[in-house]
């Protein structure tokens, strides 16, 4: 099967997500080294996990694990809103990030939960 194809690469939700990770991954590596294994690591997970768990979902053979996958997955988007605001507050990153990063969160978040609205009726 081609990559393309592969069905997670059709969910927005998943193109957005991606985004942050990639986001993070790049706002994180400014950070100073001595949070190399806290925040700049939990940070990290946490926002890889959203969309691994958004994939890991789509992959599974029920709407209900897909589901359970979902919730996990808005569970790590909401643990990064406080790390992002932790962030901004330690001075790790600027006003204009914060404000970059906590969009694409909230983007993601709003296609998450429409996802899961969803598979909820």
């Amino acid at each position: 099967m081609k990559e393309e194809n592969k069905g997670y690469k059709k969910l927005k939700v998943y193109e957005e997500t991606h985004k942050l990770v990639k986001e993070i991954y790049l706002a994180t590596s400014k950070f100073p080294n001595s949070e190399l294994f806290g925040l700049i690591s939990q940070m990290r997970r946490c926002a890889v996990s959203v969309t691994a768990n958004i994939i890991e979902g789509q992959a599974r053979s029920s709407k209900k694990e897909f589901k359970q996958f979902l919730y996990i997955a808005n569970g790590s988007l909401a643990e990064l809103e406080y790390y992002l605001e932790l962030s901004l507050d330690l001075g790790y990153i600027t006003k204009e990030e914060f404000e970059k990063l906590d969009s694409r969160r909230m983007v993601a978040g709003s296609l998450l939960g429409g996802l899961l609205r969803y598979f909820k009726n």
